[in-house]
């Protein structure tokens, strides 16, 4: 509740004090009996002691104004307010020290049902009570979020993503929104969003997601202000889960891949990686799709027409066009020398296995490449490139804080006492 109740005002009473002894003896009252203490009386109604600011039969509530109740009159003050949304959550307010007029200190929901609870006493400390219900207006701009990648199994590498519907620039209102959006695993994580850029976010453990794991995404946007004018609008849920942990470190200066699985080398493949001028990206990559076909031309890369031509079982890693896939052509130098554009080559044999074993949200980790370091957003998942602590630099919630677990968990999603 807003407030602790107030006890009734002092009162004299004169009379009894010589009959207590010989009454209580006798199993009788005296001085009027049980109905001469307020507090036992059934509270009267109170609607001629209360006003409502912006509030009234018919009438919706602004939800970008405060809630004002005030006592009416000299002989009457409020002593206890709540007021509670159809999910039974509180509204923080304050009450003035004379009990005169009490405030929501917290925006309301828009579009929402409100249950106000007004308790109140006269003179004589008799309690007085009013309850009103009330709607508050909808929001004339919406802001939803739409959560990724689809439902379905993915590796442990893949990233949750969140689009906005509308920018979101300011901090304090990226803030109400981070708090909204709600990451659940089983086993539990700790993780973190990072804000990509005004309208798209990034979720991720500050290590890979467990193998076999279950993530529940949810946003308890609906309703939320979060800019002057600008309200949560509806959502989707989402469940992910994880397999197996596959890893695939690919080590240009020795011309090998070796793929993991939960921590166990399960296969050493002889590859090429990017000649010099096409040299491949080091850092860890996600496999961002599968193609059993697909048609690379050297008009792609700035090479003209130097070839064109279907390579099969291939892995996509980043947007550009980095894959791994099968290079029937260079298997002599594979295990050798680097002679690609920038792909991963390998035998057909090694390439169809490789396409079979991984999924979406495996890892891909490049190293000994003397190409650039794979970027964290603009081309794909490099989102494991960044450090931890810059990770949660980019938090509207965790940036500044000392790192002992996910802020957003404990964030109140409404204002509740």
């Amino acid at each position: 509740m807003s407030h602790t109740p107030r006890s009734p005002r002092s009162r004299t009473v004169l009379g009894c004090g010589l009959l207590l002894a010989p009454l209580i003896a006798m199993g009788l009252t005296g001085c009027g009996g049980p109905s001469s203490d307020p507090l036992a009386a059934k509270p009267y109604d109170a609607a001629d002691q209360v006003a409502f600011s912006g509030v009234g039969e018919g009438h919706k509530a602004d939800p970008d104004k405060p809630l004002e109740v005030t006592a009416k009159g000299d002989d009457s003050r409020i002593t206890d307010v709540t007021a509670t949304d159809s999910a039974g959550r509180y509204v923080r307010g304050e009450l003035t020290p004379d009990g005169k007029r009490w405030r929501s200190t917290v925006p309301l929901a828009a579009g929402t049902h409100y249950t106000l609870r007004v308790s109140t006493e006269d003179a004589h400390g008799a309690p007085g009570r009013r309850t009103i219900g009330f709607d508050t207006t909808g929001a004339e701009s919406r802001l939803r979020v739409t959560f990724g990648p689809q439902a379905g199994t993915y590796g442990v590498g893949q990233p949750v993503t969140a689009e906005l519907s509308a920018p979101v620039k300011d901090l304090s209102a990226r803030s109400v929104v981070e708090r909204a959006l709600k990451v659940d695993s089983q086993p539990a994580v700790d993780g973190a969003w990072h804000w990509v850029d005004d309208r798209h976010l990034h979720y991720r453990p500050r290590d890979y997601w467990p193998a076999h794991a279950t993530i529940d995404v949810h946003a308890n946007l609906e309703g939320i202000r979060v800019a002057a004018g600008l309200y949560g609008g509806p959502s989707k849920p989402l469940r992910l889960r994880t397999g197996d942990r596959i890893e695939a470190l690919t080590d240009s200066g020795t011309h090998q891949m070796t793929v993991y699985r939960n921590g166990q080398a399960i296969r050493t493949i002889p590859i090429t990686t990017g000649m010099p001028g096409f040299d491949t990206r080091n850092g860890t990559k996600v496999v961002l799709a599968k193609e059993s076909a697909v048609r690379m031309t050297g008009a792609s890369i700035g090479l003209g027409n130097s070839y064109d031509l279907m390579v099969y079982w291939a892995v996509r890693v980043t947007w550009s066009g980095e894959y791994v896939h099968a290079a029937p052509w260079s298997v002599g130098s594979q295990g050798s020398a680097n002679v690609s554009h920038g792909c991963t080559g390998m035998s057909t044999e090694n390439a169809r296995w490789f396409f079979d074993t991984v999924r979406l949200g495996d890892i891909v980790k490049v190293v000994n490449s003397r190409g650039a370091m794979m970027t964290s957003f603009d081309n794909g998942f490099g989102d494991w490139n960044m450090t931890w602590d810059k990770w949660r630099e980019g938090s509207a919630l965790a940036a500044g804080r000392a790192d002992g677990g996910n802020s957003a968990e404990s964030a109140r999603l409404r204002p509740q006492v």
